[in-house]
């Protein structure tokens, strides 16, 4: 497995399963067209990008280069890499029909390929991808810690997501984003900061 201090986006879940083998490091999907209209998301990745930097790693067909198009003109350009694989003909093997374009997505490259793209974009293993506690922040905590299921939520979130520089999320949304951006020790301590228990 290759460290990667970067966060890695990538267009579906396939391809962050894929990924998921390769490289330890944030893996964050798209939905595909969906962050278009996903404030939330986008909100999500700039902050990402502010943070670790991130890579944009989508297919190489029209749609892939309309979402790597649209993510950059979404966050500062100092802060991407922009990984490009090569266009493959050929079929995902879960897949009945090709794509429209008939070329292989970032889930239908080998794992070896995928590794010499990350190298020759300059993409490697990093020393100082910072130790986490690797405990995932779960709902439950959410609960018990007022960010979910108490008549004062909706503000505890608000005043959470302002505390991290995110506009406001649902619980779901705003769990999936602290998952990335803080280990469970940086959680607990904002909300001790934020007096909410």
């Amino acid at each position: 497995m290759i460290k990667i201090k970067q966060t890695i986006i990538v267009e579906g879940k396939y391809d962050k399963i894929k990924l998921a083998s390769l490289v330890d490091a944030n893996i964050v999907a798209t939905d595909g067209f969906r962050i278009y209209n996903n404030a939330e998301k986008q909100a999500l990745i700039r902050k990402l990008a502010e943070k670790t930097g991130i890579v944009i790693l989508t297919d190489s067909d029209g749609a892939g280069r309309k979402i790597r198009n649209f993510l950059k003109g979404s966050v500062d350009n100092k802060n991407i890499i922009n990984v490009y694989i090569p266009k493959i003909i050929g079929k995902e093997s879960r897949k009945n029909e090709p794509s429209k374009e008939n070329l292989l997505g970032v889930e239908g490259m080998k794992v070896d390929l995928l590794r010499e793209i990350f190298q020759k974009f300059g993409i490697i293993e990093s020393d100082d991808v910072p130790e986490k506690n690797t405990r995932m922040i779960a709902k439950l905590d959410f609960y018990e810690d007022k960010l979910s299921g108490d008549k004062n939520s909706g503000a505890n979130r608000s005043a959470f997501c302002e505390k991290l520089g995110l506009p406001r999320m649902s619980a779901n949304s705003l769990l999936d984003a602290v998952n990335i951006l803080l280990d469970y020790d940086e959680y607990k301590k904002i909300i001790s900061e934020l007096g909410f228990v």
